[in-house]
């Protein structure tokens, strides 16, 4: 059953889903669904992972904001056209770049949305960021290059200061696409790749990194990240010629405008079990939150870009990027709840696709 494309965020519909606390409610079975579904904390207890902590820091990701050009039916973010107020301003990525000019262990500053891109202060971000010898990472939703002729540029910019471009593509044909993120979205994404692999995206030698994103169209896991991505090679080359570097297979995770379809379409119950009976152990370990902070576009501190979602700040008197102390973060046990399970499934599921 493929997910259909919403017209509104949540939020603008006054929807309880908009509020982090009440899907808590439904993951915890005190909503919409009474279902006592295992605790995902019990299942780290008895592996002895309780509690979990944090690494070194490696990872500032940061959401810059939740206004997008799209309203995408499976978005955990929840963002939109009609999210013009969550943006962080320049005041705050100033102080953003301070705290990435602190951290030596800091290699990687992973900016998402929303459409990143729409925010007034991306270009100025990005070539703060990359002076400080940092990599960037872009997440890109592709249509956003062909939005309006003021991105249009934006392929070389991303070129000029090395941006690792993070796209999302659900699947190399038209219907699946459209179905998921909205009618015309398949058309413009292929015109966006051909945009960045005309600038040497993609292509061998050119250090120019473009790799896209999977998500499941459903109530189901992802299959093999490494057929996906065979697959997704062989029919974007012989479709359209486009190249491309890896591609990351994501489970969705049970939050926000997913948790909506799940519930909406009846497969809220049945989804939970499948997460549950593919926990795997193994991907425990390699979990972003362990190397990552998340900082929302209000500055707070999360473990996670899913935990940010449902309002779960960081377990630590640092909660804030006006008061961040590299010290108190490091001691810092991992917020938990049932959406976890979406991380820990099979081959787990990270920012970066497979864990294990």
């Amino acid at each position: 059953m493929s997910i259909k494309q919403k017209t509104k965020s949540l939020q603008a519909k006054g929807a309880d889903l908009s509020d982090g606390f009440f899907q808590l409610k439904v993951l915890n079975g005190l909503e919409k669904s009474t279902r006592d579904f295992p605790k995902f904390t019990n299942k780290l207890k008895d592996l002895n992972h309780l509690p979990l902590k944090v690494s070194t820091l490696e990872i500032f990701q940061l959401n810059i904001g939740k206004l997008c050009n799209q309203t995408c039916a499976h978005c955990h973010v929840d963002a939109g056209p009609d999210r013009r107020e969550e943006n962080m301003g320049r005041a705050g990525l100033e102080k953003c770049l301070e705290i990435i000019a602190s951290v030596p262990t800091i290699h990687t500053v992973d900016i998402t949305g929303g459409a990143p891109e729409m925010n007034a202060d991306f270009r100025w971000f990005v070539e703060e960021v990359t002076k400080l010898g940092k990599k960037v990472m872009d997440r890109c939703n592709l249509t956003i290059l062909v939005a309006n002729k003021k991105y249009h540029d934006l392929p070389e910019f991303f070129a000029k200061h090395k941006v690792h471009v993070v796209s999302s593509l659900p699947y190399f044909s038209k219907k699946r696409t459209d179905n998921q993120r909205g009618d015309g979205v398949f058309e413009d994404s292929i015109k966006a790749l051909e945009m960045l692999n005309a600038v040497g995206y993609g292509k061998e030698g050119s250090g120019l990194i473009l790799d896209l994103v999977y998500n499941p169209s459903g109530a189901f896991l992802p299959a093999s990240q490494e057929s996906l991505q065979a697959e997704f090679k062989r029919q974007l080359k012989r479709k359209f010629n486009i190249d491309f570097n890896e591609l990351f297979a994501i489970t969705n995770l049970p939050i926000s405008r997913f948790l909506d379809y799940l519930l909406e379409s009846d497969n809220y119950e049945g989804y939970m079990e499948k997460l549950i009976e593919a926990f795997n152990p193994m991907t425990v370990d390699g979990l972003m939150c362990r190397n990552t902070i998340s900082v929302g576009w209000d500055g707070y501190l999360h473990d996670c870009d899913f935990n940010q979602m449902l309002d779960l700040r960081v377990a630590s008197t640092s909660q804030h990027i006006d008061d961040f102390d590299l010290e108190a973060l490091k001691d810092r046990d991992i917020v938990l709840n049932q959406h976890c399970y979406g991380c820990t499934a099979g081959a787990g599921s990270s920012c970066g696709g497979e864990i294990s």
